[in-house]
């Protein structure tokens, strides 16, 4: 079942030339495109299906800088101050607002090491507190539990996956760009090794730029060009409860359980971290460069089965651009959950949260999560096709970090200066050895 989701209507023709063409409508998409058309810049953008259909509405919504990965830090950072100042050039409720994220462990590893990434973003102006054991139990009241200590992140936040993705692209149109739902990019077309033009199922549109924030399509589209994206999609599937639940913090984080209070007053339940690994041809292409990731991870990570295989976002094939594409065959990913792990969701919710004990379940689903072998997305231009950005692989941390992310591709397209250096999410890195080392953040 699809997770809830704001639906807009798409621009009236499709548009036969472009300054930049944007493939994917999902936050990252949406907002690069965004940025772009603010720059005064003509933009297309377009979907195959719906916007914000797949991960981007099917998230907790957490938009932190908490335990980010140093190189993804700079993005979480920028992005806070970019969802207030989209809502406020919009006149839009996107849900966003700081409300602080609360984390609890009884895991001395676990604390000692929120202490030192904490220690390392104060150095980066960035505010985390380290709580004490006191501190953590008044803070995490409503679990009825002791705790040996956590974290708070004041200005962190959440926003609303139901409707972010959808009001930004509005933010397109009414900034002059365009948008395209029901209409799948089969390719580029080329000449002299440089972009001049997206062939879609509606007609080619002209264009010396192409950004792809295709999101769990993005490498088999690459595959198409002889460019190799190594990327691999985890099953996970989350739940959400009805409205009634009273004194439970706005955004919850411990190992057993994760909740987040939605718009409605209802709240979202996961699991951190856990996933079925579903078996795909891509998968099983890429499997060596995945393998730290998923050893480091075996403990929340559980055998999926075949549905993947027959969705077609992971596909090893060649399509041609003149027949319909796997893009149109499955416009939205939309997996059945798993039931076992929406009942454990449940149950260690309940368990953890007797507020919850009660309140009945409002809906189920799952999503793909693109991953890369070292959990940082790629921004970066092809080498092998001038005027073709691959923005992919955010690794489910896309949503909080898209306004970021979309504004960076703006000002590298435009040929600005950056506000982060964008060499550390080049795709060169993913061509070395799957067991070098990584940041430790």
């Amino acid at each position: 079942m699809p997770a809830p989701l704001l639906t807009i209507s798409s621009s009236d023709r499709l548009a036969k030339k472009a300054d930049v063409v944007v493939i994917g409508g999902g936050i990252v998409g949406v907002c690069a495109a965004y940025f772009i058309a603010r720059q005064g810049m003509k933009v297309a953008l377009v979907e195959k299906g719906q916007i914000g259909a797949e991960q981007s509405s099917r998230n907790w919504g957490w938009c932190r800088q908490q335990n980010r990965d140093a190189r993804e830090l700079p993005l979480a950072t920028k992005s806070l101050e970019l969802w207030e100042e989209i809502m406020a050039d919009l006149n839009e409720d996107l849900g966003f607002r700081r409300c602080g994220l609360l984390y609890l462990s009884n895991n001395p590893k676990e604390l000692e090491s929120w202490a030192k990434w904490g220690k390392f973003a104060n150095e980066q102006g960035v505010i985390s507190h380290t709580l004490t054991s006191e501190q953590a139990n008044e803070r995490g009241k409503a679990t009825q539990q002791n705790w040996l200590g956590g974290v708070f992140s004041p200005s962190d936040g959440i926003a609303d996956p139901s409707k972010a993705a959808p009001l930004i692209a509005k933010g397109v149109i009414k900034h002059g760009g365009s948008i395209h739902q029901g209409c799948a990019a089969r390719g580029i077309e080329t000449q002299a090794g440089k972009v001049t033009g997206v062939i879609t199922e509606q007609g080619v549109i002209a264009t010396q730029q192409v950004v792809l924030a295709g999101g769990a399509w993005a490498s088999s589209f690459c595959n198409q060009l002889d460019i190799r994206f190594p990327q691999s999609a985890v099953r996970s599937s989350i739940l959400s409860i009805m409205p009634g639940a009273k004194g439970l913090p706005d955004a919850l984080h411990t190992a057993a359980i994760s909740v987040t209070k939605r718009g409605d007053g209802g709240h979202t339940l996961a699991i951190s971290g856990s996933a079925n690994v579903d078996i795909t041809p891509q998968q099983l292409k890429f499997a060596g460069a995945f393998i730290p990731m998923f050893a480091k991870r075996w403990q929340v990570l559980s055998p999926g089965g075949f549905q993947a295989w027959g969705a077609g976002h992971e596909t090893l094939k060649k399509w041609a651009l003149d027949k319909p594409s796997p893009m149109e065959k499955n416009r939205i990913l939309d997996p059945r959950p798993s039931h076992r792990h929406i009942q454990k969701t449940l149950t260690r919710a309940r368990q953890m949260l007797p507020e919850l004990r009660d309140i009945p379940i409002q809906n189920a689903w799952a999503s793909y999560i693109d991953s890369t072998p070292d959990g940082v997305p790629v921004i970066d231009q092809a080498c092998n096709i001038q005027g073709f950005m691959i923005a992919a692989g955010f690794s489910g941390h896309g949503f909080g970090i898209g306004p970021g992310a979309g504004k960076l591709i703006a000002e590298m397209l435009a040929g600005k200066e950056t506000f982060v250096e964008h060499k550390q999410y080049q795709l060169a890195r993913l061509h070395k050895n799957a067991w070098g080392k990584v940041s430790e953040f």
